[in-house]
C-alpha cells in the first residue's frame, strides 16, 4: 500500500479553512473556543464543526489545537470541550499539556505539539508509547535526525515546510512571560524575539546598536519535499494561523505543486496524495495581460 502524504494547512477561522481545502490542503488545524497556542485564534465549536463537515467531502482532514499548558482550574472545561470536539467529527487533537492522557476522554486521535520538544528519538518513542499516533517535530531538526527518529519508531512524523522560525526550541521560551507575562506556553507570546536589541559588552560598551539580534529568518524548506518524504515525514505544515487568507491561499498552492510533481513523478510507486480532492490553478502571468508594466 500507497504512502500518504500530507500537506497541513493553517486555519485562523473557517472561511480560511474552507479556502485552504479548495487550494489543496488534505489537512487542516484550527483553534478551539479554548486552549490554543494562539489566543489570538479561536473558533466556535459550531464553525469547527462546519469545517469539519466540509473536509470531509473530499476525504481531507480537520486537527484542533489544544495545546497550550493547562491550569488545574481548566481541567474539567478542558475536558468538556474535548468530548464536543470529538462529537462533531474531529479527526485528531494537536496537545502539548500530558494531562490530557490522564483525562477522561474519548477514543480521539492524539498528536504530539512541536510545543513538547520532539527533538530526540527518545522522546519520540515516549510520546508513542503515552498514546500519540504523531509527532509534530522541532523544526531545528536536519534530514540526518529526522531520519534516525524515523528508523526507531513507527509513529507518524510532521514537520513544518515553511514560516516563522522562533530563536528558541518551541516549548522551552520563557522570554515572553519573563519580561511582560505573557507566557508562550499559554497562547499569549508577546513575541520580544522580533525586537531590536543592542549588544553591549562587558565593559559597557555598545557593539551593535538597534538591530535584530535574536530574530530568525522565516523558512522555506520546499525544496527538500522529496528528501524529507524519504526520511520519513507524512505531513508537511504550513505555519501561521495569525496570517490572512492570501497567504494561506498561496502557499497552499504553491505546495500543492511541488508536492504533486514528486507524486506523480519519482514518488509515484510509493506515495499518494492523502485527500481525494482536485485543483486547478488558473494563475497568469502573461505580460500582454497585465496592467502594471507601465
Amino acid at each position: 500500500m500507497k504512502k500518504k502524504i500530507e500537506i497541513l494547512a493553517p486555519a485562523k477561522d473557517l472561511i480560511q479553512g474552507i479556502a485552504a481545502i479548495n487550494s489543496g490542503a488534505d489537512a487542516v488545524y484550527i483553534g478551539a473556543p479554548q486552549f490554543g497556542a494562539r489566543s489570538n485564534a479561536t473558533n466556535s465549536i459550531e464553525d469547527v464543526a462546519e469545517l469539519v463537515k466540509y473536509a470531509h467531502l473530499f476525504n481531507a482532514q480537520v486537527f484542533v489545537v489544544v495545546n497550550t499548558i493547562l491550569y488545574d482550574n481548566e481541567l474539567e472545561t478542558c475536558r468538556q470541550m474535548i468530548w464536543k470536539l470529538y462529537e462533531i467529527g474531529v479527526d485528531a487533537l494537536i496537545v502539548q499539556d500530558m494531562s490530557i492522557m490522564e483525562m477522561d476522554i474519548p477514543p480521539i486521535v492524539l498528536h504530539a505539539s512541536t510545543q513538547t520538544n520532539n527533538r530526540d528519538p527518545h522522546k519520540i518513542k515516549f510520546l508513542k508509547d503515552a498514546g500519540m499516533k504523531r509527532v509534530v517535530l522541532a523544526r531545528e531538526l536536519n534530514l540526518h535526525q529526522i531520519k534516525e527518529i524515523s528508523e526507531t519508531s513507527d509513529v507518524e512524523l510532521e514537520f513544518f515546510v515553511t514560516g516563522a522560525l522562533c530563536v528558541s526550541f518551541s516549548g522551552n521560551c520563557y522570554m515572553s512571560v519573563a519580561n511582560g507575562e505573557r507566557s508562550a506556553n499559554r497562547g499569549s507570546c508577546a513575541q520580544n524575539c522580533r525586537l531590536p536589541y543592542n549588544l553591549i559588552d562587558g565593559h559597557g560598551e555598545t557593539l551593535i546598536k538597534n538591530s535584530h539580534l535574536l530574530s530568525i529568518k522565516d523558512f522555506d524548506v520546499s525544496d527538500q519535499i522529496p528528501n524529507l518524504i524519504e526520511a520519513g515525514i507524512c505531513s508537511f505544515k504550513i505555519e501561521g494561523r495569525l496570517k490572512d487568507i492570501v497567504y494561506v491561499k498561496n502557499n497552499v498552492s504553491y505546495l500543492r505543486q511541488k508536492l504533486d510533481a514528486f507524486l506523480q513523478g519519482e514518488g509515484r510507486e510509493k506515495y499518494t496524495k492523502a485527500s481525494s480532492g482536485n485543483c486547478t490553478y488558473t494563475f497568469d502571468s502573461s505580460l500582454d495581460r497585465s496592467f502594471n508594466r507601465g
